[in-house]
């Protein structure tokens, strides 16, 4: 078997921990849609990695124990997707978090994978602020990011009961980003 017939692994994980989160219910569609298209998809919730709010003095003390497991799964997966809200035109306090504490694990946890950002917001920016945020913090840490921000608003009647997307355009872009997922490559870097 060659490395390119290798099946994908993904993981995706929300910045959110509302209940009723509706980027829950884009990060749930998403990686229905990467099963999809063959890859095999672990979800993550951030409620199991307990990480207290970054300082290097604890960082000094004792590491938290979650921020390396999740740095061990951002290196063994070919995907990572982090689906979140916008806060304030940025990124959410969990999400900045959980980036501050994996970053600071060696070897660096964003050079195999290719990263996916989305979010859902109730504004007509869709998230665009943040998710732009998002990219640019990957990028410095050197991720590389698949070019489709996969940003929704407003979310009215965006997702059915079944939490699949209404819209043609929507549809549209949720396919492109898996396909860009799926086909990207670090190419052995």
């Amino acid at each position: 078997m060659t490395e390119t017939s290798l099946q994908k692994t993904a993981i995706t994980l929300c910045g959110s921990l509302r209940q009723g989160s509706i980027n829950e219910v884009l990060r749930r569609h998403v990686s229905m849609k990467l099963r999809e298209a063959g890859v095999a998809v672990t979800d993550l919730s951030l409620a199991d990695f307990e990480m207290p709010i970054f300082n290097e003095d604890l960082e000094a003390e004792h590491t938290p124990e979650a921020a390396k497991r999740l740095a061990d799964l951002f290196r063994s997966n070919d995907i990572v997707l982090i689906v979140t809200p916008e806060y304030n035109g940025g990124i959410t306090p969990l999400i900045g978090n959980t980036l501050a504490w994996v970053s600071r694990q060696k070897p660096s946890p964003f050079r195999h994978a290719i990263f996916g950002i989305a979010g859902v917001s109730n504004g007509k920016y869709a998230t665009i602020f943040s998710l732009s945020h998002l990219r640019d913090s990957l990028s410095k840490v050197g991720a590389l990011v698949a070019p489709t921000l996969l940003g929704i608003g407003p979310f009215d009647e965006t997702f059915d009961a079944d939490g699949n997307p209404t819209e043609p355009g929507i549809q549209w872009k949720v396919n492109q980003t898996i396909r860009e997922l799926t086909h990207f490559s670090r190419g052995g870097i």
